[in-house]
């Protein structure tokens, strides 16, 4: 979590403020919490003259406040305001917030078609590594059989390791591959069942990121440019006929198949033609 402690008390007002903004208060009512957890407790004058807002619209402001279970009022005269803690408001803003992403998720459920990951037409685009992240976890949670993957420029992340753990303990297959160590043995430790496999080629000068294959059905290859994770862009394609596909499932075909044998063995084993294995 950030901390503000070394920033001067304007920054940390207007950073408090703009974050209250985008939690759903106005800008008036964001200056008026602000100005009254610094000032412990105000009436209508003080809170104008602690803030810029002005006196005639302090009073709805407060009483948005209120209703919002952020004030408390003490009814003297004149009326004095008084802020619940920043403890009890970041507590309130949380649960409103996952309230509100549960009501979205049960939305957006609603209006997805039926199966619709069963078939994608065509190669689709992801751009970002947050993204990217966020695909590979919704498609490893999909798989039913199978997993293979590859990390060639970094780690996967602990959420994805995670993902990728609860697909074993259901018993999907994890088969594990690529040119960095760290990565193989990270995934080795966390899941102590997944097959790892060296890779015929050195990756460690290429531009490529991570590769995936669930059930043999979903392929998502990415690039990583100058080798900063936020120009990382990965394409993906999902079904039997997908072109994608059908030319990375025949590349990690012959990757496994061969994971034993030396790069010239491997290489004398494949039927350039066929884009086959060739029988023994």
């Amino acid at each position: 979590m950030m901390s503000n402690r070394s920033d001067s008390p304007e920054r940390a007002e207007a950073g408090a403020v703009e974050r209250l903004r985008k939690l759903g208060l106005t800008e008036y009512e964001a200056w008026i919490y602000v100005a009254l957890l610094r000032l412990g407790a105000g009436t209508a004058r003080e809170i104008a003259e602690a803030t810029s807002v002005p006196r005639t619209r302090v009073y709805d402001s407060v009483e948005a406040l209120e209703e919002r279970g952020l004030v408390d009022v003490q009814y003297a005269s004149p009326k004095l305001f008084q802020p619940i803690s920043r403890e009890s408001a970041v507590r309130q803003f949380r649960l409103e917030y996952d309230e509100t992403l549960d009501e979205l998720f049960d939305l957006l459920t609603a209006l997805e078609p039926a199966g619709h990951r069963h078939e994608q037409a065509g190669v689709w685009t992801v751009t970002g590594q947050r993204t990217i992240d966020d695909r590979v976890q919704e498609l490893v949670a999909e798989a039913d059989e199978e997993i293979v993957c590859t990390y060639t420029n970094g780690l996967p992340t602990d959420e994805t390791i995670e993902h990728l753990a609860a697909a074993d303990e259901q018993g999907t297959t994890i088969r594990v591959t690529g040119a960095s160590p760290a990565a193989r043995e990270r995934l080795r430790a966390a899941i102590p069942d997944a097959e790892v496999y060296d890779t015929l080629w050195e990756w460690s000068d290429a531009s490529v990121g991570r590769l995936l294959m669930i059930d043999r059905e979903t392929l998502l290859v990415s690039v990583v440019l100058d080798g900063d994770s936020l120009t990382e862009t990965a394409i993906w394609g999902s079904g039997e006929h997908n072109s994608l596909v059908v030319v990375l499932r025949a590349i990690f075909d012959w990757w496994l198949d061969s994971s034993d044998q030396s790069p010239d063995a491997a290489l004398l084993d494949w039927d350039q033609t066929t884009g086959r294995k060739r029988d023994s």
